[in-house]
């Protein structure tokens, strides 16, 4: 398959200065399910990943037993981590971030620029985790919605002061397994089981027409659709999540077998479970194996991120 970054979030131009510092709170495993850990085949066993995405080899991972949370973190979540410490995602000090254009809730003159390789993102001023589709859309309406629109270092500012952790690459796939092994998606092997869908990911044609069959144009709440086999909610589609490894597509032919943490050098932290603008025509991202990145200041409307923490 060739590379695609349909869904992908938008990267940014220019850089900030860090962000102030969130203390860290003493450890709490609040919305979390304990795992066992143990060994588990990481990678994709059908070959059908982008090979710029570095999905094989397969190869064995054993882990420790680890916490992860049932659902990625929500809008309320999110507002309740902003009210107590007064943080600024990095897009509100970039004062933009990206919005997928028919979703688009902003006056003419804040449509700051397309991008040209991903034609469908629009750079949206005032667009935010307040204000995920522009500063004329709210989260009002959503609290049980994923919280978009936050970089992987806002993410970490969150699992900090809320006394969890990021997951790595490797908890991330074990638990969004379910227990299944080898299988294609968190559910098994076949998207529409039944003829019901499964998960948030775009139907009709990308980028130009979305049918909703599943229910919706863009986030979905997070305990939509089954959860998997171990209980988790939405590890497929609706948003992608950070993980806490940097990403190299060459670190499966040389990773550890026991808890691997990822590379140790490289800019773009990896990206997990797709989102609802993956299609199989573009981007297959939805499956369980699948990986991406960005670089650690990016955001857009469809990436968040749930949190995990030792055992």
């Amino acid at each position: 398959m060739t590379e695609s970054k349909c869904c992908a979030g938008a990267t940014r131009d220019g850089a900030l200065a860090p962000a102030p510092a969130v203390l860290r709170s003493s450890r709490n495993t609040k919305g979390q399910l304990l795992l066992p850990g143990g060994s588990f085949t990481m990678g994709d066993h059908f070959d059908e990943g982008y090979p710029a995405d570095g999905e094989t080899p397969v190869h064995p991972v054993e882990l420790a037993p680890f916490h992860i949370d049932t659902t990625a973190v929500t809008n309320s979540e999110f507002a309740k981590f902003i009210k107590d410490t007064g943080y600024l995602t990095d897009s509100e000090r970039y004062g933009s971030s990206a919005v997928f254009h028919l979703a688009v809730a902003a006056r003419r003159a804040d449509v700051l620029n397309q991008l040209h390789s991903t034609p469908w993102w629009l750079t949206i001023r005032g667009a935010d985790w307040k204000h995920p589709e522009g500063p004329l859309s709210s989260i009002g309406d959503k609290p049980n919605h994923p919280v978009t629109h936050v970089s992987w270092a806002d993410a970490q500012a969150y699992a900090a002061w809320a006394g969890k952790r990021l997951p790595t690459e490797a908890e991330w796939e074990f638990a969004a397994r379910g227990g299944l092994s080898g299988a294609r998606y968190a559910w098994g092997n076949e998207l529409t089981p039944r003829g019901h869908w499964r998960c948030n990911i775009w139907q009709g044609q990308f980028p130009a027409q979305n049918t909703e069959a599943d229910g919706y144009l863009t986030t979905a709440p997070v305990k939509s659709y089954r959860p998997n086999g171990f209980g988790l909610y939405n590890t497929a589609g609706n948003v992608w999540e950070w993980c806490v490894d940097r990403f190299d597509p060459r670190y499966y032919q040389h990773s550890p077998v026991q808890n691997p943490q990822g590379p140790k050098e490289g800019e773009s932290r990896v990206m997990r479970g797709g989102s609802f603008l993956c299609h199989d025509s573009y981007c297959n991202r939805y499956r369980v194996a699948a990986r991406s990145s960005n670089t650690p200041d990016s955001a857009s409307a469809n990436v968040g991120f749930r949190c995990a923490n030792d055992a």
